[in-house]
């Protein structure tokens, strides 16, 4: 029960490739590929939303310096 030796990965690799055929898996290769550079350009692309929208209400809250905050409260019957 050791590990696996180098035999039993290529018998286990001649048996998935028997199963799925080689143009299957690779096309399953590119749509992984192809989903990690979506991922990554997302994660890219959110990091540069993040910073745009916090410029964005610095900006705001510098041109709104006369809006009053006020807090409403409830009124209590009694």
């Amino acid at each position: 029960m050791g590990s696996f030796s180098i035999w039993h990965w290529v018998i286990v690799l001649v048996i998935v490739m028997l199963v799925f055929g080689t143009k299957k898996l690779r096309n399953i290769g590119s749509d992984l590929g192809g989903a990690v550079k979506g991922f990554k350009q997302g994660m890219k692309d959110g990091g540069s939303d993040d910073e745009q929208n916090s410029a964005k209400l610095a900006d705001d809250s510098n041109k709104k310096s006369d809006t009053i905050d006020v807090e409403a409260k409830e009124k209590s019957s009694s």
